[in-house]
């Protein structure tokens, strides 16, 4: 029952042509409290047409309602408040979701349009940091979130496996590596080489030089250089995917900058073909001056390419092998500008899904405020602190409920589950400062709140495992119950708003206000109470469970059903 529907069509006929039904349908507002109504709609912007005092609208548009399906329509000031009919509303709801299960939400808005995702990308040789997680969990939640509206997802890890930094390796472990010590400990080692050809290259530039060239013969094919660079990339890809396991992010591809080193010569070509490249001081570039761009450079004034070139190279291979009809690029906000410049390029090489590229930035994640940076030693592994999150979530289960059956499961669960939802449920471009303690509390606007809501509603169910519940005929009329069933009547919408905005948040603020308004629910009212209500409320409870475990799942985040 779409009530939003009902209460455009009413205040249509009501205003006679004075507005049309999109632009009531955009003024209409939500109460801060069920007691004002479930739907507003605010009689301002008609008082300069119709020369009359808003509250005076109000009361006239009262007069003229047909009220038909409305519990009541109330005047408070300029404001015309609306109430559903609760009855007729719970049920919908509720059948609803009981008969959709976790189908509940899912359209087909997409049409199983291809939709590449270019996101986590971390450098071969460097381990994972906290710095990774954003790009990682953010495009794994676009991607389901995606799916959930009929699109057809194409999660790519666009490895950072090529570039000068590999002279710089490949200069420091012939200087100071050692073989058996990288066995060991792969990452820590080639880190420490690479934290410290920075610190060494101040004082002697010409490692810089070997650097340069050492990298001049990685891109020649030197076998040496190869041989090192393949291995340096095998043990950065275990450590990688150890990680991933651990988050339950995959992947469709793992083409890094490295797969379009041969289609380069390609892109300078079609570059020539259509006369845009031109040279600037040596080097060649593309003039963006009808985008208000300064110059994109394509090639170095040695010839050498540059992140653009492969960048034009990857959208190439995209364009033709997934014909997609979104591109997106889910990095950090620090790159807003570059890619403006990349989708300008593309656009005058006119390929395709130029002008369905979007760049999805995001905030920085730092501690004590501080940024996160390998080259500077400055590096809080993510693995560590995954490991660290899993550990504490065990000690509170251990003292909290130490009969609990697979502990360490559910450990897992929520400690990885703290982390990712405490990222998440921040707006993307927002900084986070991270704090792993507060990221781990069972109170409060968290990803254990939210797992714990939805395993105190799988408890009752247990319960009551002897009442039969139907998924036709569930009418609550208890007002306590209100705020909830209105916000499971409300996530088809969330899931498509989440995905015009390419905004996981909302759907994290959507499972808080849920396990809100369900906890407050549970604290008023005794679900178990033996009368003709308590399919109806199990009905509730059920469809809490269903919809809170879907909306973890769109996030990357599991649900225990016992905590």
């Amino acid at each position: 029952m779409d009530y939003k529907q009902q209460v455009t069509d009413a205040l249509v006929k009501a205003l006679d042509g004075q507005l049309t039904a999109d632009e009531i349908s955009s003024k209409l507002e939500r109460p801060k409290t069920s007691d004002k109504g479930d739907l507003a709609f605010p009689t301002f912007t008609l008082a300069k047409t119709l020369h009359q005092a808003p509250q005076q609208i109000a009361q006239d548009l009262a007069g003229k309602l047909d009220q038909t399906g409305f519990d009541k329509v109330e005047v408070v000031g300029p404001y015309l408040n609306f109430f559903f009919d609760k009855a007729a509303y719970s049920e919908a709801t509720l059948n609803t979701v009981l008969t959709q299960g976790a189908d509940y939400g899912q359209n087909q808005d997409g049409a199983n349009g291809n939709v590449p995702i270019d996101m986590s990308s971390p450098n071969i040789a460097k381990p994972m940091s906290m710095g990774h997680l954003r790009s990682t969990v953010i495009g794994n939640s676009i991607a389901e979130i995606l799916k959930k509206n009929g699109y057809h997802p194409i999660k790519d890890n666009h490895l950072g496996d090529w570039g000068t930094q590999f002279g710089k390796l490949i200069t420091a472990y012939k200087l100071w590596g050692n073989e058996e010590d990288v066995k060991k400990d792969p990452i820590n080692k080639l880190v420490e080489y690479y934290v410290r050809f920075h610190k060494e290259d101040v004082d002697k530039p010409e490692l810089d030089d070997e650097a340069r060239e050492w990298f001049r013969k990685l891109e020649n094919g030197d076998q040496e250089a190869h041989d090192l660079w393949q291995w340096f990339r095998e043990v950065s890809l275990q450590e990688f995917n150890d990680i991933y396991k651990v988050l339950g992010v995959e992947f469709d591809t793992y083409n890094g900058e490295a797969f379009y080193n041969d289609k380069l010569a390609e892109v300078v070509q079609l570059l020539k073909d259509d006369h845009l490249l031109v040279e600037s001081q040596g080097a060649q570039v593309v003039d963006l001056k009808k985008y208000d761009l300064n110059p994109a450079l394509i090639l170095k004034s040695d010839g050498a390419s540059l992140y653009i070139t492969r960048d034009i190279a990857t959208a190439l291979y995209r364009d033709r092998t997934y014909h997609p009809v979104k591109n997106l690029y889910v990095v950090g906000s620090e790159q807003m500008y570059y890619f403006k410049q990349l989708k300008a390029v593309l656009e005058e090489m006119k390929v395709p899904s130029a002008k369905d590229l979007h760049h999805i930035p995001f905030g920085l994640i730092t501690v004590d405020g501080k940024k996160l940076s390998t080259r500077s030693g400055r590096i809080i592994l993510l693995a560590d602190v995954l490991h660290d999150s899993v550990k504490m979530a065990q000690e509170e289960i251990v003292e909290k409920n130490p009969t609990l059956a697979n502990k360490e499961e559910v450990a897992k669960q929520v400690g990885v589950g703290a982390i990712v939802f405490g990222d998440l449920k921040n707006e993307r471009m927002n900084s986070i400062d991270f704090v792993l303690a507060d990221q781990l509390k069972f109170e409060g606007e968290t990803g254990p709140y939210v797992q714990y809501a939805r395993a105190r509603a799988e408890s009752i169910l247990r319960k009551a495992a002897d009442v039969n519940v139907q998924a036709n005929g569930n009418q609550i009329t208890d007002p306590e119950a209100w705020d909830t069933i209105k916000a499971l009547a409300d996530f088809p919408a969330v899931v498509r708003m989440a995905c015009d905005e390419y905004e996981p948040s909302v759907v994290a603020k959507y499972a808080i206000r849920v396990a809100k308004s369900f906890n407050k629910y549970y604290a008023h009212t005794k679900v178990l109470t033996d009368d003709a209500e308590l399919p109806a409320r199990l009905a509730l409870v059920k469809a809490v469970s269903t919809v809170i475990k879907e909306s973890l799942r769109l996030l990357g985040v599991q649900a225990p059903d016992e905590m």
